[in-house]
């Protein structure tokens, strides 16, 4: 082989190693961009009930009467109050679905009556079905507040003689029950992004 034709193998032996190596640096940088880094984050879930992390509260209207004369704080007619549940979801990057129910309730006093809105029930869970909501994931305030007003009217009716049948009752009822107390179950649950147009 000629010294031309050995400088012309070598040179082009050299240019395939240079190639191969600039090729091979290329397709590494290109991999690298592709594989990158993966960085999903988490939503937060938080729900609080009456600052709570607990969903049960047990509400013994004794304890929310307005009237301070009776002993030992007994209800009986002529006494009212109200009590608060407030369900916060402040800090929760998920839409929130919340739902009341009413569980071991007591014997209730027959001429007791709750209000809720302006409106008067007989019963908590006529009350307790309308209460349920929504807190979306987008909402400013993510703070619900439900306030319901009970009472035993010392005198309840129209009428003299409903006035006296109610008056009777109220007695039995005395006699009978010796408090008014029942457990509010607040459950929370995650909306799907498809059922929270907010997210």
């Amino acid at each position: 082989m000629s010294k031309k034709k050995k400088i012309i193998a070598t040179t082009a032996i050299l240019l395939a190693i240079l190639v191969s190596f600039l090729g091979g640096q290329t397709f590494s940088k290109y991999i690298t961009e592709v594989v990158g880094k993966a960085d999903a984050k988490i939503a937060n879930w938080h729900f609080l009930v009456n600052n709570q992390e607990a969903t049960t509260q047990t509400i013994d209207l004794a304890s929310t009467i307005d009237n301070e004369t009776l002993a030992d704080n007994k209800i009986a007619p002529g006494t009212s109050g109200k009590f608060t549940i407030t369900v916060d979801g402040t800090g929760s990057d998920v839409g929130i679905q919340y739902d009341l129910v009413i569980k071991n309730e007591t014997t209730k006093p027959h001429n007791l009556f709750f209000t809720y809105k302006g409106q008067k029930y007989e019963n908590l869970s006529d009350i307790t079905r309308i209460t349920s909501g929504t807190i979306n994931s987008k909402d400013t305030e993510k703070v619900r507040t439900i306030e319901i007003q009970w009472e035993w009217p010392y005198e309840r009716g129209k009428s003299e003689e409903n006035i006296a049948l109610n008056d009777r009752q109220d007695m039995l009822d005395i006699a009978k029950f010796q408090n008014y107390k029942f457990d509010l179950v607040v459950t929370g649950y995650q909306l799907a992004p498809n059922e929270n147009p907010a997210i």
